[in-house]
Formats: structure tokens, C-alpha cells, sequence
């Protein structure tokens, strides 16, 4: 196979995003040969490329060796496991799956090895958080004590949240900020710290918009060996802040405002306070600027590594059973505020299922109503 023959499924903004790069030939060893949505009038958007008006008519079509999965959170599981069923390799949108047990059936259904399975966490492609992962699991820093992410620079209008009949909602998105935005943080978080112990967390509830999902989070977590985390999110604030500190026994590195500098402790910082004479003097330190620069190839990337991983045998930047992670992590902490308490991790994903089935059925209409399709999608992510 000189190329892998690709659909993507949903184009909406992300969804025309993929399409537009592969189809211009952006992503060595991908064609584009077919896109599929439930709204008709976007055929036009691509009118060389094959259109189907539904997922299920594209995956039986065998026009495509593989699939992008685009479309609002919901349909990633039904889609997700209709495709790898139908021997396709899939490439599915962050989230995975709205909640935890959603996410689980669909990892189960990847069976075959031979297919290649990934989550868009474009992030990972960054070399800002791959030189802090890098230095986290190296053991530059030392064991780490505190980690503090203020990541408040996802800024959105009352515009953005009214460009679609389901984002904020619990029936459409099921989530807000945490479920929308922040999968990428989350992954990040655990991809470079690990899983914490346990969460508490703090949802505001439309602070900033006339929503009905969180708009503004701040979560606090531990670790089983003593280390702290807080992560502070919200799409209100402006201007917002993207902040990255961690506290260790070798120092301090700060990420923010494209700089990563670590301040090194001559001394590790226990060592030190065992030591010292002086109960006031600071350990000696050297800053040091960590040399990055640019942003990585982001969504060319991993579409890059896709289709190497389909051709070549290479190693996925992103296999979509670690995108668990984000999914439980968001899961626990919505929960947390829910029930105003501790929520210890791993989650029971039975129990946040039947609480967002609660909030499901207390959602309110937006006033551009849900399509029938999209509402007959999103009710298969229950059917375990």
C-alpha cells in the first residue's frame, strides 16, 4: 500500500481542518477520498472528494482504509467501534468518548493489532511538553512535590457557544470546559505526571455564559507518593494565562509565555533543609532557560504519524487507549464538584454514568434544536 485511502467523518471546524490539510497534501501517504457528515449542504465544501450522508454508508462504501472521527463527543464511541468492526484503522478527535465507561467499550472493540487506533492529542507534538516530560520521567528534577497549571487562556464568546446546537449543553457535549477544551491538558497532565490518587475539584456552572456545563474549574489532587497538584481552568477569563510550575527537590521549572526556565538547587531542597544552620537562608540555585522554540507540527503531526504508524510499523504518538485517562480525570473531577467531595481514582464508572444521565435529562433545549441523527448516535454511549 503506497497510501492509506482516508474519510473523515463530521466536518465541522476540526473535521474541514483534517480534510483541508490532507487534501493538500500536507500528510504524505494519506488520500482523501471520501468525507461523510449529516448535514447535506456540506458537500459542497468538498466537491471532489466522495460524500456520504452518513458514517455507516461510508464505512461500508470501501473507499477508505481508515477514518478521522470529527463529529461533536458522543458519536466517537458508536462510530469508533462501527469502524475498527468494519477492519478500518480510526483516527478519533479528542475526547474519545464522553465518560469512562463509554471509553472502555471502545478500546475493548480494538481486537486486531493490525489496526492502528490513535486520539488526536496534538499537544504531545509540542516540544515545550515533551522537554518537561522528558526532564519529569528523566529525573532532572528530582521527585517532584508540587505541580501548579493555571491554563486559563481558552478564551470563548458568547458567539462560540451559540455557533452550535450542542456545545454546553449535558445532551450534546455532555461537558464544558473540561470536556471540550481541556482533553489536551488533562492528557498532558497524566502523560507527563501519571494518575493522580485522588481529586476534589470546584465547577462553576455558566459563571461567565448563559450555559449549563462548567465554564470555570479548579481542581486539586494528590498523588500516592505526597505529591500535590491544583489545575485551574476557564474559558471567561481574559486575558487568560497558560502557566506550568513544578516544585521538586532539584529546583523549579515554569513554563509560560514561551519560556521553560529551571531554577536548579545547588543542594536538593530536603537535603538542604536537613542541613542547614540557618533557618532562614534560600539553598543556592543556577536559572537555567531550557533551549525550545516552535510548537510542533500539532495536527499534521499525528496525522503524519498515523498514517506511518498504518504504513511503516512506527510507534503512535498517541494510542487512543491512553486517551482514558483525560476521560476519567474530567469524569472525577465534574463528579467531585457534583457531590461536593473526595472522589478516589480509579473512578466507578457506573456511578458517573448514572449521574450524567441525570443531567442528560435535566439538559435544556438550545435554540437551534439537535438533529435526530446526531441524538440517535449519542444514545448508543449508554448502551453497555
Amino acid at each position: 500500500m503506497k497510501n492509506v485511502r482516508i474519510g473523515v467523518i463530521g466536518l465541522g471546524n476540526m473535521g474541514s481542518v483534517h480534510a483541508r490539510n490532507i487534501l493538500e497534501n500536507k500528510v504524505p501517504g494519506l488520500q482523501l477520498t471520501a468525507v461523510a457528515d449529516i448535514v447535506a449542504a456540506k458537500a459542497a465544501l468538498f466537491p471532489e472528494i466522495r460524500f456520504f450522508p452518513t458514517f455507516r454508508k461510508m464505512i461500508a462504501s470501501g473507499t477508505v482504509d481508515a477514518v478521522v472521527i470529527a463529529t461533536p463527543h458522543f458519536p466517537h464511541t458508536p462510530i469508533g467501534i462501527a469502524a475498527l468492526k468494519a477492519g478500518l484503522h480510526v483516527l478519533v478527535e479528542k475526547p474519545i468518548s464522553v465518560h469512562k465507561l463509554d471509553a472502555e467499550r471502545l478500546i475493548a472493540s480494538h481486537t486486531n493489532p493490525k489496526q492502528v487506533f490513535a486520539v488526536m492529542f496534538n499537544q504531545r507534538t509540542d516540544p515545550y511538553y515533551i522537554a518537561i516530560r522528558e526532564m519529569v520521567r528523566g529525573g532532572a528534577l528530582g521527585p517532584i512535590r508540587r505541580i501548579n497549571w493555571i491554563i486559563t487562556n481558552w478564551f470563548r464568546s458568547f458567539a462560540y457557544y451559540a455557533s452550535g446546537s450542542w456545545r454546553a449543553t449535558w445532551q450534546g457535549e455532555g461537558g464544558g470546559v473540561l470536556l471540550n477544551q481541556c482533553p489536551h491538558n488533562l492528557d498532558l497532565f497524566t502523560w507527563i505526571f501519571g494518575r493522580p490518587q485522588r481529586v476534589r475539584a470546584f465547577c462553576s456552572y455558566g459563571r461567565y455564559h448563559d450555559i449549563e456545563v462548567e465554564d470555570d474549574v479548579t481542581a486539586y489532587m494528590e498523588y500516592a507518593d505526597g505529591t500535590t497538584a491544583t489545575f485551574v481552568t476557564s474559558t471567561g477569563e481574559a486575558p487568560g494565562t497558560n502557566r506550568l510550575e513544578v516544585t521538586a527537590e532539584n529546583g523549579r521549572l515554569v513554563m509560560e509565555n514561551d519560556r521553560l526556565i529551571f531554577t536548579e538547587n545547588e543542594v536538593p531542597m530536603s537535603e538542604y533543609s536537613r542541613a542547614s544552620k540557618d533557618g532562614y537562608t534560600l539553598p543556592k540555585t543556577t536559572e537555567k532557560v531550557i533551549p525550545v522554540s516552535g510548537h510542533g507540527g500539532q495536527h499534521v503531526a499525528v496525522l503524519q504519524n498515523f498514517a506511518e504508524a498504518i504504513l511503516e510499523g512506527k510507534p503512535l504518538i498517541a494510542p487512543a487507549a491512553e486517551g482514558l485517562n483525560s476521560v476519567e480525570l474530567t469524569n472525577a473531577m465534574l463528579l467531585s464538584a457534583a457531590k461536593n467531595r473526595t472522589i478516589e481514582l480509579p473512578l466507578d464508572g457506573a456511578r458517573y454514568k448514572t449521574w450524567l444521565r441525570r443531567k442528560i435529562a435535566e439538559s435544556k433545549p438550545k435554540p437551534v434544536p439537535v438533529t435526530a441523527s446526531v441524538v440517535s448516535d449519542f444514545s448508543k454511549s449508554f448502551n453497555t
